[in-house]
């Protein structure tokens, strides 16, 4: 049996490959819609988030402040199969219960922000590059009200800036985008 917030992780990764796979090393200094972060550090981000919520699946704690070269060897590929872990952990009924460890937060909001980074940073990483993502419906459908939710303390914390304006006939997905703080117009120069 697979758990609602797995299948969406799932679906979220197997569009995030081909995005992190096509990443050449001479993108990797490019600047991202996500504040201060090159392509280089959104990439490094995404990998830790990939592999600690696979931790906080389990109710184990993570260490947010380890300092490693997530992108030494075959990372592209990496991020494949660390993927495959991470919705594998999400997709047990009990990844679900309860709370996590570490962040005392409710389990299944915690699995809808790792679904969040992998939506949104992954925008991220396409509108750098200047290549086409468009995410599964499902989880922006799932996305939309749990960052309408969480959007002030992620503002508070620094993890969001102020929602950008966008019209009443907006897409969902662009929506979701200008809720984090991003322009959903935004291109590279």
């Amino acid at each position: 049996m697979t758990t609602m917030i797995g299948g969406l992780i799932d679906g979220a990764l197997r569009q995030a490959a081909p995005v992190v796979r096509g990443v050449a090393e001479e993108q990797l200094e490019l600047p991202t819609p996500c504040g201060d972060y090159t392509v280089r550090e959104l990439l490094g981000h995404l990998m830790q988030v990939v592999v600690n919520f696979q931790e906080l699946a389990e109710k184990r704690p993570v260490d947010w402040a380890e300092d490693r070269d997530w992108l030494a060897g075959d990372w592209r590929e990496r991020f494949v199969r660390e993927g495959e872990r991470l919705a594998a952990a999400w997709s047990r009924p009990a990844a679900v219960e309860g709370v996590t460890g570490g962040m005392g937060m409710p389990a299944d909001r915690v699995g809808g922000m790792v679904l969040l980074d992998l939506t949104v940073h992954v925008w991220d990483l396409a509108a750098a590059l200047g290549v086409a993502f468009a995410p599964d419906p499902a989880a922006v459908g799932h996305l939309v009200p749990l960052t309408a939710e969480l959007a002030p303390t992620g503002r508070e914390m620094g993890m969001f800036a102020e929602a950008v304006p966008t019209g009443p006939d907006a897409p969902p997905f662009e929506r979701l985008i200008a809720l984090t703080g991003r322009d959903p117009g935004w291109r590279r120069n």
